[in-house]
């Protein structure tokens, strides 16, 4: 087994192990078909069919236009949010009850970390010039580690917004069979905050891995260099 699928795995248990933990004591809501991360958008715009805030057509909030417009840098750059980094959570599926309810029972506290972490680990990965164990060694493994079962406070859930959407072509019968709806969770938490989170778990994964020569060099070089690109 090479080592970069030594690292997937090790992280896929880590993401099956917080799941777990957290559902102690929570509503069960039902596993996103889909998780739509800020650099990859799905919907066709031209493709809605009803929203939240139908009022005559189809009205999406600033913020979500933005968002599947232009990712979630668009998004950043709406006014009542510089100072913050956002995060969309989403859920795709035809049976709207259950999705509401997904969305309802959605906990920024205890469901962010994994956003936050999926979001970390990219930026890790978009310096890599190597496989990211090789690069940065066990300090790797241990910050994203971290980063998945990380708490994050200030973080908040500032909106959330359905649209169902219906696949072009195939006739009346059959477009109705493909609508489903889409649902989007905000959330934020302060710039300066969430760095000096990320800087905290660079010093504990610092800590206990002690690299040494060209990866303590990648490793400091990815520290000052980490929320250039965000």
């Amino acid at each position: 087994m090479d080592r970069k699928k030594h690292v997937s795995i090790f992280l896929f248990c880590v993401f099956i192990l917080f799941s777990c933990a957290a559902r102690e004591n929570t509503f069960v809501f039902p596993v996103p078909d889909k998780n739509l991360f800020e650099n990859e958008i799905y919907v066709n715009i031209g493709n809605i069919t009803e929203s939240r805030d139908m009022e005559g057509r189809p009205y999406l909030p600033g913020w979500l236009s933005a968002f599947l417009g232009g990712g979630i840098e668009e998004a950043e750059k709406i006014e009542a949010y510089t100072d913050r980094y956002l995060f969309v959570a989403n859920n795709h599926g035809t049976n709207f009850a259950s999705l509401s309810r997904w969305a309802n029972y959605f906990s920024a506290e205890r469901d962010f970390p994994l956003l936050a972490a999926a979001r970390i680990e990219r930026r890790m990965n978009a310096s890599n010039t190597m496989y990211p164990d090789e690069e940065y060694g066990i300090f790797y493994e241990t910050f994203v580690k971290n980063a998945y079962s990380g708490e994050y406070p200030g973080v908040k859930k500032e909106d959330t917004c359905w649209i169902k959407t219906r696949a072009s072509g195939g006739g009346q019968e059959s477009a109705a069979l493909q609508e489903v709806f889409d649902f989007y969770i905000l959330i934020s938490i302060d710039k300066a905050e969430m760095q000096e989170l990320v800087f905290d778990l660079f010093s504990r994964a610092l800590a206990s891995s002690a690299p040494a020569g060209a990866q303590a060099a990648a490793i400091n070089r990815l520290r000052q260099t980490f929320f250039e690109v965000f």
